[in-house]
């Protein structure tokens, strides 16, 4: 038999030794069984009290563990304890008078912080991807026009090779830098990435854009160039043969869609065409910015969607309507064709409409772009970078009337409405230097365009937009470049606003 080494076990075994005998005893002898049953539940009484008296008196720490689980711990009242210590540390135990310590009654847990993810904030930050390329041919023929800086890769082309059928050789454009070779030998193959340089990270793409926009842009932008074609153009333009569906409802050249690609300074058609949809007035191409290895070392240049629905134009004027500056005049006086009505014969009026010339003046003067309606630079200060300070044919400003307009284009299905074509800006212009000849004879003034200048939401809407054009955006210096190409066309919003209302323009609207 074993001793019982717990003090509880102890007590309750001697109780057993001595109380068992005296009971047998008791229950034994000769005394009456009422005063023996009285005996007998007095000691047991006793012995119940003593039990309930050490189960009262039992430490805490002796307590069994609580079981581990999502409830909440609670203390021996039944309350939960509010404050649970977060760095694995214990609280004090509590100080009696008499100088002992009684541990709290409480169980301490320590909590794993969780890691907090990144916001995610959309239309601001893309996430990064990791970049997938495929190797494109870029002709069948394996022949491409490209440039000196090309001849790192490998490509035997010396600068004055005589190669077969190549027009351009020895021919230098003026604003490119470099001439442009035809390369022969194997396919060149250049990675291509399969994220699309137009951004649209919303569920649709902004309203002021079209369906027809977005496809031509992406066009631009992504497309494989399959050739590269010159154009009979004093700047040098070159006609980008793009890799395209032609069961495409866009324009093309042949048998595959075109772009026109223009020099690095042209930067600002993409903005124009950007601020053209915002304003409603919806009378420029898609324009994309693009760089690529053979285009310009690498630099990023302006390619606007080929339209082959445009009218014929003149080679010197570059139009489809001959105007000079005085039949201009004459036209605004008649409003030819406004509300339906047919014009005289005599009144000179073309197949425009009046409301053409309005959006027009508009769109010019807020970009300052002066080869429509002041190719002479009558209007303002040129600079010496302007085409008009080069030829010095400011002296023909005294003979105003004979003066013609330049890059007046219609479509051949649609002569009422104007195509603005060849939409290079000038954000540099001082205010003391802005060209009001665009704004002269004009009466009234689209009440679309209008109301977005005076919305105050302008700015709003060419970030939200130009942020689509990635290369563009990263061209401009991000969002800080952007936002003062804005503040310029903000407060050229201003001055023009002030000029409708000092000369009691009209505000109509102009949806013909």
């Amino acid at each position: 038999m074993t001793c019982p080494d717990k003090p509880g076990q102890l007590i309750n075994w001697f109780v057993c030794s001595l109380c068992i005998p005296r009971v047998l005893r008791l229950w034994s002898s000769r005394r009456p069984r009422t005063r023996r049953n009285l005996l007998l539940g007095t000691a047991c009484a006793l012995y119940l009290g003593f039990l309930v008296s050490q189960v009262g008196h039992v430490s805490p720490q002796h307590r069994r563990a609580p079981e581990k689980g999502p409830h909440w711990n609670l203390d021996a009242a039944g309350t939960p304890f509010q404050e649970l210590p977060l760095d694995g540390t214990l609280a004090p135990p509590y100080s009696q008078g008499n100088g002992t310590t009684l541990q709290p009654n409480v169980v301490y847990i320590t909590l794993r912080s969780k890691r907090s993810k990144p916001a995610n904030i959309r239309g601001t930050v893309k996430p990064k991807r990791r970049k997938k390329y495929a190797l494109v041919a870029l002709t069948q023929r394996q022949e491409m026009w490209t440039k000196p800086s090309i001849r790192s890769h490998g490509l035997a082309v010396t600068a004055d090779a005589d190669v077969p059928g190549n027009p351009h050789k020895n021919q230098v454009d003026r604003g490119w830098g470099h001439p442009w070779r035809l390369v022969q030998g194997p396919a060149l193959q250049l990675p291509r990435t399969v994220e699309s340089n137009i951004r649209i990270y919303s569920e649709s793409a902004p309203s002021w854009l079209s369906k027809e926009d977005i496809r031509g842009m992406r066009l631009l932008a992504d497309s494989a160039i399959g050739d590269i074609q010159k154009l009979p153009s004093q700047t040098g333009a070159r006609l980008l043969v793009l890799e395209g569906n032609s069961k495409n409802k866009w324009p093309s050249c042949g048998t595959s869609p075109c772009g026109l690609l223009k020099r690095p300074l042209d930067m600002s058609e993409v903005f124009a065409f950007h601020l053209d949809r915002i304003l409603g007035l919806n009378r420029t191409l898609p324009s994309v910015s693009r760089k690529s290895e053979f285009i310009q070392d690498g630099r990023p240049c302006p390619v606007i969607l080929w339209d082959s629905s445009l009218s014929p134009t003149d080679n010197g004027s570059h139009s489809s309507v001959s105007l000079t500056w005085s039949a201009y005049q004459q036209l605004l006086k008649q409003k030819c064709w406004q509300n339906g009505r047919v014009p005289k014969a005599e009144w000179g009026c073309t197949e425009v409409h009046h409301h053409e010339w309005s959006k027009m003046a508009l769109f010019d003067f807020l970009l300052q772009i002066y080869n429509r309606l002041d190719v002479n630079c009558c209007g303002f200060r040129p600079r010496k970078e302007d085409a008009c300070g080069q030829k010095g044919v400011r002296q023909k400003c005294d003979n105003q009337d004979t003066m013609e307009l330049t890059h007046i284009v219609q479509r051949k299905h649609d002569p009422r409405h104007l195509v603005f074509i060849d939409n290079k800006g000038f954000f540099d212009r001082s205010e003391d230097n802005l060209n009001f000849k665009l704004l002269e004879g004009i009466k009234e003034f689209p009440e679309s365009a209008v109301s977005v200048l005076k919305s105050q939401h302008l700015r709003e809407k060419l970030l939200q937009s130009l942020f689509l054009d990635k290369v563009y955006w990263e061209s401009q210096g991000g969002r800080q470049g952007i936002e003062k190409l804005i503040d310029v066309i903000e407060q050229r919003a201003k001055i023009l606003l002030t000029y409708i209302n000092a000369h009691g323009a009209k505000v109509l609207p102009m949806n013909q």
